[in-house]
C-alpha cells in the first residue's frame, strides 16, 4: 500500500501541472473578459493552433489523410525541437490575437453579448475544421522532447517523499509558473498592467480619466492569444493531438476557472486554475470515473456560495 504522505504529494504534483495549464487559459481569458469585456468563445481555438504550430516545428509529422495528404504531401514540419517551439508558438498566438482585435473584436464592442458569443463561436468551428480538413482529422501522440536546455526529460526523476515523478511534468509546472509569474509582475508593476488593471474595473472611468484604453486593447488581446497558444504548447507535449482539442482541452477548463477564480481577476484565474488542477488530479488519481462530475459539481457549488468567485467583486466593468 502506497504511503498517504507519497498520494497527497503525487496529486499536489500532478495537480500543479494541470492547474498550471489551466491558469495560463484562465489568465488569457479574464484579462480580455475584464479589460474589454469582450466573451472570446474562441480562445480553445487559440490553445488548439499552439498545439499544432507546436507538433509542426518540433518535428517532422506523418499524414495518411486530410487535403495536404490528397496533394501528395504525406510529411510536413520543421523537426526544429522543442527550444524553437517554445519562441515561435507564443510569437504566432500573439500574431493572430492582433489581427483577431482588429478584424474580428473590434467591430463586435459595442454589439450585444450574444452577438459576441456567435462570431467567436464561429470561428472556433472554422479554425477547427480548417485543421480537419488541411491536415486530417488523426490523433497524434504527445510531443514531448527528450531533452532540454541540454537536460534529459524522458526519464523520472527522484524526488522527497513523492519518489519517481517524470522529469517533463515537473519542467512544465516550472516553465508554466514562470510564465505566469512574468505576466502577473508585467500586469502589477507596469504602465500596461496598470492600464489593464483599471479596465477591468471600471473601463468607463479609464476613458473618462483622459487614458486611451482602445490603444492597449489590442496588445491584451494579443497577450491573452499568446497565453492561450503557449498553454496548448505544453498541453500537447503530455496530451495527444486532434482537432476537437480547442473545446473540451481548453475552452470549457478557462470558463471554469475564471467562475471560480473571479472574471477579471489576474489572482483569481491563477488561484482558480491550480485549485481546479489539484481537484482533477485528486480525482483522476482516486476515482477517475468521477472527475469530471466532481469538477462541475464544485463550480456549481461556488456559483451557489460564492457567484462572483475567490477574488472576483461583481460584474466585470461595473
Amino acid at each position: 500500500m502506497i504511503p498517504l504522505q507519497v498520494d497527497i504529494a503525487s496529486i499536489l504534483l500532478n495537480g500543479l501541472q494541470q492547474g498550471a495549464i489551466y491558469a495560463l487559459l484562465g489568465l488569457g481569458l479574464t484579462i480580455i473578459l475584464g479589460t474589454m469585456e469582450f466573451l472570446n468563445l474562441a480562445h480553445g481555438a487559440l490553445y488548439l493552433v499552439g498545439a499544432y504550430v507546436g507538433l509542426l516545428v518540433f518535428r517532422e509529422t506523418t499524414l495518411t489523410n486530410g487535403l495536404l495528404y490528397s496533394f501528395g504531401v504525406t510529411t510536413i514540419g520543421f523537426d526544429g525541437g522543442f527550444l524553437a517551439a517554445l519562441v515561435v508558438v507564443p510569437i504566432v498566438g500573439f500574431g493572430i490575437g492582433l489581427l483577431m482585435e482588429r478584424f474580428v473584436a473590434e467591430p463586435f464592442y459595442d454589439r450585444p453579448e450574444t452577438d459576441q458569443l456567435l462570431v467567436t463561436f464561429g470561428l472556433a468551428l472554422i479554425v477547427e475544421e480548417i485543421i480537419k480538413n488541411v491536415i486530417g482529422g488523426n490523433t497524434f501522440q504527445s510531443i514531448g522532447p527528450q531533452t532540454i536546455f541540454g537536460f534529459n526529460v524522458s526519464q523520472p526523476v527522484a524526488l522527497p517523499v513523492v519518489g519517481l515523478f517524470p522529469s517533463w511534468r515537473l519542467f512544465i509546472i516550472v516553465i508554466a509558473l514562470v510564465i505566469i509569474a512574468v505576466t502577473w509582475l508585467a500586469i502589477e508593476r507596469t504602465d500596461f498592467g496598470l492600464v489593464v488593471q483599471a479596465g477591468t474595473r471600471d473601463s468607463e472611468m479609464v476613458r473618462l480619466l483622459g487614458i486611451k484604453i482602445n490603444r492597449s486593447y489590442s496588445l491584451v488581446f494579443a497577450l491573452g492569444a499568446a497565453l492561450a497558444a503557449f498553454a496548448g504548447l505544453i498541453g500537447a507535449s503530455i496530451q495527444t493531438l486532434s482537432p476537437q482539442i480547442g473545446t473540451d482541452r481548453a475552452l470549457l477548463p478557462a470558463f471554469l476557472t475564471i467562475v471560480v477564480g473571479g472574471a477579471g481577476s489576474v489572482r483569481g484565474a491563477i488561484a482558480g486554475g491550480m485549485l481546479l488542477g489539484v481537484i482533477v488530479s485528486a480525482m483522476t488519481q482516486t476515482y477517475s470515473q468521477w472527475a469530471q462530475i466532481v469538477l462541475y459539481l464544485f463550480v456549481a457549488l461556488m456559483l451557489i456560495v460564492r457567484p462572483e468567485g475567490l477574488f472576483g467583486s461583481g460584474e466585470v466593468g461595473e
